[in-house]
């Protein structure tokens, strides 16, 4: 099975990115052909710096190698470093609906917060994620539960392709993880822990040392009342049996058995000891693997060429049965010549 998932080179990593995407997919090496995508033209979309742009990349690239990846069980590359993307995009965008890029939860939500110019590439961006997706016949696609309407979309593009064309693009299907899919801010459990949404207190970043761990854990919003159970009422207390279910792996009832009568604070203090001893080995690879810029950007070479090989085939695929280009050749000069030769 191939599955394929991309991340935004965009923010300081958190502890919603690493439980709800990253430790899946560390996890989908053990499952079947990785394939792991650092989206830099996607971070595009919005303001950005530049320099930071190029510095983030190389800063997820060292996060996802100390979380677990392994170049030689996965392909890991950066987005831009591969043209088959983008010009499918633009092939794609012949069989996706205008209308249905308007009704994107996160293109309303982020082109509200645009104060000067709404960019395209924010309207077309689930349509390049699909090209992300779609360029490697991906089977199964790792995903936050915020991103489901993306893959939702990415289906009825593939579906429709392949209506109009011919069978060529695989449908791929989403996995969300059961627990962990919405790790929330600690001090507004309301809402979802996020790179740009959520308050700094809120937030446990993966690379925060011990001290600030704990001390953000302790301060997390709870509920009136004292008892270590999940309910619609106790968002805050929810979220934290959530975070030591998924570190624990375990369900979160045996959490909830395991803290019966144990108060807030004892609790808190329970989570906030499994947060830093999870994170903390992750720091300390992060550090060593940042400081050697050369193999970071060996790794995404050898990647990118690895992933050009199977995006190349869908791209020329896509193009024979669409009648875009001259036909497509099948075999080179030189193998004719030698077959007639022969």
């Amino acid at each position: 099975m191939r599955i394929f998932s991309g991340i935004q080179p965009t923010g300081r990593k958190h502890l919603g990115n690493y439980i709800g995407a990253i430790r899946q997919y560390v996890e989908a090496q053990e499952r079947g052909e990785a394939i792991l995508c650092i989206v830099d033209l996607h971070a595009t979309t919005v303001p950005y710096d530049a320099a930071a742009l190029r510095r983030s990349v190389l800063d997820t690239a060292a996060m996802l190698l100390a979380a677990g990846l392994d170049p030689a069980r996965c392909i890991l590359f950066r987005q831009s470093d591969v043209a088959e993307h983008p010009e499918l995009c633009w092939l794609l965008c012949a069989v996706t609906a205008h209308g249905d890029l308007n009704r994107m939860h996160q293109f309303k939500e982020k082109s509200a917060r645009q104060r000067e110019l709404v960019s395209a590439g924010l309207l077309f961006y689930p349509v390049l994620q699909a090209a992300d997706v779609l360029a490697y016949r991906a089977e199964e696609v790792p995903v936050g539960a915020d991103q489901r309407q993306h893959v939702e979309l990415m289906r009825d593009i593939a579906l429709r392709f392949n209506e109009r064309f011919g069978e060529t693009l695989i449908v791929p299907r989403h996995r969300i993880p059961e627990v962990g899919a919405r790790i929330m801010d600690l001090q507004e459990p309301e809402r979802k822990m996020s790179t740009t949404g959520s308050t700094e207190q809120g937030t446990i970043y993966v690379l925060d040392e011990p001290p600030a761990i704990a001390k953000k854990l302790k301060s997390a919003v709870t509920d009136s009342g004292s008892d270590i159970i999940r309910s619609p009422q106790k968002p805050g207390i929810s979220n934290l049996i959530e975070v030591m279910a998924v570190i624990r792996e375990t369900e979160s009832a045996d959490v909830e058995l395991e803290f019966d009568g144990a108060g807030y604070g004892r609790f808190k203090q329970a989570v906030a000891d499994a947060v830093v001893d999870y994170l903390t080995p992750v720091r300390g690879r992060y550090a060593e693997l940042r400081a050697d810029e050369a193999a970071l950007e060996a790794v995404l070479a050898e990647g990118a060429e690895r992933a050009r090989s199977i995006a190349g085939e869908t791209l020329a695929d896509v193009r024979e049965q669409m009648g875009v280009g001259p036909p497509r050749q099948r075999g080179s000069a030189r193998q004719t010549l030698g077959d007639e030769l022969s």
